[in-house]
């Protein structure tokens, strides 16, 4: 598999050895460097990162749960984004994971999101999934018969669209990135923001 990379440990020994003017000015507006720590937000909270200590913390209550439950997601996710995000803005065009160069075959099997368990979650619940949303620093936008957007990296954006249950068909829900998002995330990568991003509403 291409444009795919792995590990923490080798992220940390990258990001490491980068200069902290370069890393801010091609990650995004978000992302700042101050007394040796990166500042970046992420799902509407602000996280510090550590080169030296190899460390992310959560800079309010909020954040912690992204260090517990989501972990094996969020570290690798903000980690490779400050070391491969580019200065490329997002385009506002909307792709289906599966149509990033390589997704058809890398979200399959064991790469499905869980996006069948946020539809049955919301089914009937519309308020409740735009609320749920705003929580992680979303906003509504007109999809669907609910949608927002979130920003769980700087410069990328996530796009999920509920469509409800009725009598003719069950509930769904899409979950769309930006068509930018491979210039700035490898693949694998990719798939962890879009985990991180329907695991956030269950």
């Amino acid at each position: 598999m291409t444009n795919v990379i792995s590990g923490e440990g080798r992220a940390w020994e990258i990001l490491s050895g980068l200069d902290p003017d370069d890393v801010c000015g091609r990650v995004g507006a978000d992302v700042g460097y101050k007394n040796g720590l990166y500042h970046l937000k992420s799902f509407g909270e602000v996280f510090s990162v550590d080169t030296e200590k190899k460390e992310i913390l959560s800079l309010s209550p909020d954040g912690d749960v992204f260090l517990r439950k989501f972990v094996y997601f969020f570290k690798v996710s903000v980690l490779w984004y400050l070391i491969k995000a580019t200065d490329t803005m997002p385009s506002g065009k909307l792709l289906k994971p599966s149509g990033i160069t390589g997704g058809d075959v890398f979200f399959r099997g064991s790469h499905i999101l869980p996006l069948d368990a946020v539809a049955a979650k919301y089914a009937k619940n519309r308020d409740e999934f735009i609320a749920r949303g705003i929580t992680l620093g979303g906003k509504e936008v007109n999809y669907g018969d609910a949608a927002l957007e979130l920003h769980p990296l700087p410069k990328i954006p996530v796009t999920l669209i509920l469509w409800l249950e009725d009598t003719e068909w069950g509930s769904r829900v899409d979950l769309l990135f930006d068509s930018t998002a491979s210039l700035h995330l490898p693949l694998d990568i990719i798939w962890s923001v879009a985990m991180m991003s329907a695991l956030v509403f269950l």
